[in-house]
């Protein structure tokens, strides 16, 4: 205890928040010891999408202190890569904090010497993605936690190329966070300038430019009803600019959810994939008796859609773009996830066209293709689109909201719907059918101890059918995951790399000689997905 409360006591001393200061000195006072294991057991680290967690003082919490030290250690990667002095820009979404973080980040980075602007408002982190571009930029940061619970705040770091980091840059940026020195005594600097409106409008009239309107019927827009939710975030004035620009008609929005709130009053989860959390956009949409239903997640750089009352899978969602984009002749590599569904490959083959599948995570789907045939569009199951990748280097709910209203609208000239459009894929190429079994948990050791077991003892059939195993922590890069596959099923399992969820995404193949075969097909379908979270829980112990 002695140990720990030395710890406390010197990252308190060093803390520049006097509110983060007097929390850990509250704790300390009363020898709280299992709080400050909480608290101190080590650093955020670098996961998914940069650093994560929940607000509270001390290194394993998001607060100032953290970030002033992320912030330093980015100024450091970047000066030591031989780019200090040159621009940086940072955005900011509308939770606990995030302005105070932007700001607080713009002041170290200032202080070491780099020109930092900093975006006007909250705004989509596919904004800032953009931004880093357009300005220039070599290197960009996003506060936001996306769609995690209220409680949490984040901080996405983004390089040159406005795509996320992947390894080595993230390690070598995790070091430089570790070697800095004390947060109270990290250089400032007041001389960072905060950006006006123009870097959204130039987001704006670059996704309806990529994204091409003029090529779907003008009426055919105009009479499309659209329900609308921005789920308490950010997303709402920017997508709807997006529509206007693009000549669509005022979108339905979801009254309760529209304005930014940190405290997602309405929702258990600010997640567009949790139960429950598009309810008011459904009940919205039968109300207005709209064409198609669109949620983002609060951060708006993921999109779901809602169709009839049922809301589409990540995967079938993808598979629709997909389809769309290379009807419309868009070349270039298609690309999805590992986790994600195997019918864009289908789709790419069948339009003889390159496919990527990538690791898990938009920081390498974005980085999918080649110099000859760059990245046309890639997603992935958990509702992340890049429909438009020369826009924002990374997922955008925004652009894949419009392009999911431009698609209803030109099915709709033909007196056909996104179900139809399903459906004519499913006898064209088959039934892919995909899902989850997803298990939150509080005590991560429950993940690890789930794992270990499936390594040790996999499954040698599903369906009824024999599997191979495939360990992916010997891939590369080394995932932790576990793949096993057999004729029409395929398994994979992971730690979700956001939040303290073990996940297995499924996937059953089921053919459709014609369509008449297709409700027995999708019965089939339902039916064998359940059969594998059975089978599935039971070989993980859960």
């Amino acid at each position: 205890m002695t140990d720990l409360l030395d710890a406390a006591r010197a990252w308190a001393a060093a803390d520049p928040h006097d509110g983060d200061r007097a929390e850990i000195e509250a704790l300390v006072a009363a020898d709280d010891e299992a709080e400050l294991a909480r608290r101190f057991t080590g650093p955020l680290t670098f996961g998914t999408a940069g650093l994560r967690g929940p607000l509270r003082a001390g290194p394993a919490g998001m607060n100032a202190a953290v970030v002033s030290r992320a912030a330093a250690g980015l100024a450091r990667y970047l000066t030591d890569s031989g780019q200090g002095g040159r621009g940086v820009v940072i955005g900011y979404d509308a939770r606990h904090r995030s302005d105070e973080f932007a700001h607080v980040s713009a002041a170290v980075l200032a202080g070491a010497g780099f020109a930092v602007s900093v975006l006007p408002r909250p705004l989509p982190t596919p904004v800032l993605s953009f931004a880093v571009r357009h300005l220039g930029a070599v290197a960009g940061v996003m506060v936001t936690a996306s769609h995690n619970p209220p409680q949490d705040n984040g901080y996405k770091v983004y390089l040159a190329d406005g795509a996320q980091l992947v390894p080595p840059a993230d390690r070598e940026i995790e070091a430089a966070i570790a070697a800095a020195g004390p947060a109270r005594e990290l250089p400032r600097s007041d001389d960072w300038n905060t950006l006006g409106d123009d870097v959204e409008d130039d987001y704006v009239a670059a996704v309806v430019r990529a994204l091409d309107p003029d090529r779907v019927d003008a009426a055919a827009r105009r009479r499309l009803v659209v329900a609308y939710t921005a789920m308490h975030g950010v997303g709402s004035a920017t997508t709807q600019r997006v529509f206007a620009a693009a000549g669509f008609a005022p979108l339905h929005v979801v009254p309760e959810q529209d304005r930014p709130d940190p405290a997602f009053p309405t929702v258990a989860f600010p997640n567009p994939e949790e139960p429950g959390a598009v309810d008011l956009l459904t009940a919205l949409a039968t109300r207005t008796g709209a064409d198609v239903a669109i949620a983002e997640d609060p951060d708006a750089d993921r999109c779901s859609v809602v169709l009839g009352g049922r809301q589409l899978t990540g995967d079938e969602v993808g598979v629709l773009l997909g389809d769309w984009l290379l009807r419309r002749g868009a070349r270039g590599t298609y690309a999805n996830s590992l986790v994600s569904g195997s019918m864009l490959g289908a789709l790419a083959e069948a339009h003889g066209v390159p496919f990527e599948q990538t690791p898990t995570g938009f920081k390498w789907i974005i980085r999918a293709g080649s110099a000859a045939a760059p990245l046309a569009f890639g997603y992935e199951e958990a509702l992340g689109y890049a429909v438009s990748p020369t826009v924002a280097h990374d997922k955008d709910g925004v652009s894949a909201a419009l392009a999911v209203a431009l698609l209803a609208a030109d099915l709709a000239v033909e007196g056909r719907t996104l179900a139809d459009r399903l459906d004519e894929l499913a006898v064209e190429h088959g039934l892919f059918a995909t899902g989850q079994l997803s298990v939150r948990v509080e005590d991560l050791t429950l993940i690890s101890d789930a794992m270990a077991r499936l390594r040790a003892q996999p499954p040698a059939q599903l369906l009824g059918r024999p599997v191979t195993v495939v360990d992916l922590a010997d891939a590369d890069p080394p995932l932790d995951a576990v793949r096993l596959t057999g004729d029409g099923v395929r398994v994979i399992v992971r730690p979700s790399g956001t939040e303290p969820k073990l996940k297995a995404y499924l996937e059953a193949v089921v053919p459709v000689p014609d369509a008449t075969e297709l409700l027995a097909a999708r019965t089939r379908g339902a039916a064998e997905l359940d059969r594998l979270r059975t089978e599935m829980a039971a070989a993980l112990g859960l």
